[in-house]
């Protein structure tokens, strides 16, 4: 009998154990504007997305494995409500450089945004899947624009022609997050695997590897990041550094970061570099929030053509309506030099020409 009670309990525990269900959240932003850009003598009126936040709809869920340990999943995939599809949602307005697609080749992914698996404890967190790199953190999170709408840092940021793809996401990759209680150190590392081909030992390409290391107490928050990818044969590998911070006055903001990206390798891109640097400012009134910007990318390389130099002075507004809904309005200019023909929409910019841009757009989040 006693044997009896006894199976029927493990039964009953194990029964209830398999059934346990993650503490699952639907979630997502929906934002538009209207946006007006103007390079090379022509101009273009268009309603777009990303203009403050990155359009998104995801799912998130974490589960309780006992003994502080936790499983949790994130599948989010960008939309662009404009037209009705999905895809986008990657915040880069003009779409220069910084790539944020699946490597070529690679299925059309609909969570293109993150999809990852994670275990998580008193050790940190272990992630894998699709996910931002470190390399790309301090360059969106040191950015009064957030790396969105016409006043992007992204807009001119350049991969100097390597097609590398792990600018701001990496597929395939491991990474792993300090714990918190570090008394403001926090952390991150990732390493991206290629996805050899088995009669090859040669990567096929966008193989990534980078660190992020930060400290955040008070009014400080000062990161360092480093990435490189190795794109493969006959591809150039693609170096990324990032130092950055921010400092809070109560009153305003301070923002500042130092992005240099380099290209090494065989091809005919090796030798070129470029430095961009950001001073920026966010400053809170009441419900209303003005952000500004100045952006000065410096490139250079072995021939003439390398030579892209240009500077970006962005002002923009948000209006918080309620905590999930916000009006905004951002105007960007660039003022380029040299070979640099960078832009803010699909118009063509002149080298050495001058390229403009102003939004104004509702964000819902949910």
């Amino acid at each position: 009998m006693k044997k009896s009670l006894l199976a029927l309990a493990a039964m009953t525990a194990f029964t209830g154990a398999a059934s346990a269900q993650s503490s699952v959240t639907l979630f997502g932003v929906v934002d538009l504007a209207g946006r007006a850009v103007s390079a090379g003598g022509r101009s273009q009126k268009q309603l777009v997305a990303d203009g403050f936040n990155s359009n998104r709809i995801g799912f998130r869920g974490v589960e309780d494995l006992g003994g502080g340990l936790r499983a949790g999943f994130w599948l989010e995939a960008g939309i662009d409500p404009s037209i009705g599809t999905a895809g986008g949602g990657n915040g880069n307005a003009a779409g220069n450089t910084a790539s944020t697609a699946a490597p070529s080749g690679s299925p059309a992914a609909f969570f293109n945004r993150r999809s990852t698996v994670s275990l998580l404890g008193g050790f940190g967190e272990v992630r894998l899947g699709r996910d931002y790199t470190p390399s790309f953190w301090n360059t969106t999170v040191f950015d009064p624009f957030g790396t969105n709408g016409v006043g992007s840092f992204l807009t001119v940021v350049d991969t100097l022609g390597t097609g590398s793809q792990t600018t701001v996401r990496a597929n395939n990759s491991v990474g792993y997050f300090l714990p918190g209680g570090l008394g403001g150190l926090y952390g991150q590392a990732m390493i991206a695997m290629g996805e050899q081909s088995i009669a090859s030992s040669l990567p096929v390409g966008n193989s990534h590897k980078s660190f992020r290391i930060g400290y955040a107490a008070g009014p400080l928050n000062v990161a360092y990041s480093w990435g490189e990818t190795d794109n493969g044969t006959g591809g150039a590998d693609f170096r990324h550094t990032n130092l950055g911070g921010m400092y809070d006055m109560k009153v305003v903001q301070l923002y500042a970061q130092m992005n240099n990206t380099s290209a090494s390798g065989t091809t005919t891109v090796a030798g070129r570099k470029q430095r961009v640097t950001l001073l920026g400012a966010t400053m809170p009134m009441g419900a209303t929030q003005l952000r500004a910007s100045y952006i000065k990318a410096d490139g250079s390389g072995p021939v003439a053509a390398d030579n892209k130099d240009a500077s970006q002075i962005s002002l923009g507004f948000v209006q918080n309506m309620s905590k999930r809904t916000a009006l905004y309005g951002t105007y960007s200019r660039i003022s380029n030099s040299g070979a640099a023909t960078y832009t803010l929409g699909p118009v063509a910019a002149t080298a050495g020409g001058k390229a403009t841009g102003y939004e104004v757009g509702v964000r819902h989040s949910f």
